[in-house]
């Protein structure tokens, strides 16, 4: 006899919604959703154990009166075309939740260490000027603009760029994925990154799959946020005006860091057609197409609807030489990859602490995310750590 298993309608479209699975894969994957909805039956114990896992719901979550709350740890500033975004998928709440303990777990290092807190988190308030807070942040990131003048590319000046931020204490993540699980793909139409504020392990998380044109813009706004001293999920788009007024600061001063807007002005020839102009500011300052956009709209130099539709077309081009750029890529070098996503500057502290015994192998492969003793050697080589 099969036995049917009574779950709320409302429990079973929670689930579906917070997964973000595409409409057209879920119908595939669960044809039988809509009768479970109507109890016409209700699903078996064995299918309601697959509904779970393919939604990344706890099996016990569907037991409930009514569907849980699941408020995101930090401040959620975000919107997506101007609406708020609703409520957070199960990929978002656990790269937070894994963030959180990696920070957790590199403060109690640091502090044993005796390392002192940072005084550049939460130095500024969003009162101060953008120009005294941009200038601030490029004095203790190093981030010169001469020095970015003699990088190849903008995308060199990225990596220059994430290598400053770890090497002044922040941990910067990039990845695509939820931890190591390559079938957990982000969606960049959630999130493009976001900031967790500690004087001693500030964290920043940068959505991986998002064009790197973007991240250079993210990273600046998540570093905004550390200075004012303001964990959030937040709006990063270089296009975007937010309403909320730390974003608003926050997106200002990322503008400011990346292309200050005096030199943005010396710089700018008004003679020069803007399809010919933006592209030149954009290697001047090694920044992105999107950045130099933003500054000449800053300027006054583009009015709001050429502003709009500029910016759309670039999104658009970009995204296309990204998705080119991954379909011809290899893989990369996997262990560049491994210590992109956690962060060289966490790697080394963790394969430290484990080879001194302060902290234990099961903990390093949980937080690294590997499981061979192998990997770690390599990594902790490739890092410079004596293994």
């Amino acid at each position: 006899m099969t036995v049917r298993v009574p779950v709320r309608p409302e429990l079973l479209r929670w689930a579906r919604e917070r997964s973000r699975i595409a409409p057209e894969r879920f119908e595939k994957r669960f044809p039988r959703f809509h009768a479970w909805e109507r109890a016409e039956p209700h699903p078996t114990y064995r299918q309601l154990e697959g509904f779970a896992k393919a939604t990344r719901t706890p099996i016990g979550f569907l037991f409930l009166a009514e569907p849980p709350e699941q408020p995101l740890p930090i401040p959620d500033f975000r919107t997506i075309a101007d609406r708020p975004v609703g409520r957070p998928s199960p990929d978002l709440l656990d790269t937070l939740y894994l963030c959180q303990e990696r920070q957790a777990w590199y403060r109690d290092h640091a502090l044993k260490d005796g390392e002192a807190p940072l005084p550049f988190v939460g130095s500024t308030s969003a009162s101060d000027s953008v120009e005294a807070i941009a200038a601030r942040m490029r004095t203790t990131l190093a981030f010169d603009l001469e020095e970015r003048r003699n990088l190849s590319t903008w995308t060199d000046a990225l990596r220059r760029f994430i290598t400053q931020a770890n090497d002044a204490g922040v941990l910067v993540m990039v990845s695509g994925i939820v931890g190591s699980n390559t079938q957990r793909r982000l969606d960049v139409a959630e999130f493009r990154g976001f900031a967790l504020v500690d004087d001693v392990a500030p964290l920043i998380f940068l959505n991986g799959a998002d064009s790197r044109a973007a991240q250079m813009f993210t990273l600046a706004h998540e570093l905004a946020h550390i200075w004012l001293g303001e964990s959030a999920l937040s709006d990063s788009d270089g296009r975007a005006v937010p309403e909320h007024h730390i974003e608003g600061s926050c997106n200002r001063v990322a503008a400011e860091v990346l292309a200050p807007l005096t030199v943005v002005q010396e710089e700018f020839n008004p003679d020069v057609p803007l399809a010919d102009e933006a592209p030149r500011l954009a290697r001047r300052f090694k920044v992105s197409s999107l950045v130099a956009l933003r500054r000449l709209r800053d300027l006054g130099a583009l009015d709001a609807e050429t502003y709009w539709n500029t910016y759309d077309r670039e999104v658009d081009r970009l995204r296309e030489l990204e998705v080119g750029r991954k379909s011809s890529s290899s893989g990369g070098n996997f262990y560049r990859t491994t210590g992109a996503r956690v962060s060289p500057r966490f790697a080394r502290a963790v394969i430290v602490a484990t080879l001194e015994g302060r902290s234990s192998f099961t903990d390093a492969f949980r937080l690294l995310g590997f499981k061979k003793m192998a990997t770690f050697r390599e990594l902790g080589r490739r890092l410079g750590v004596d293994v």
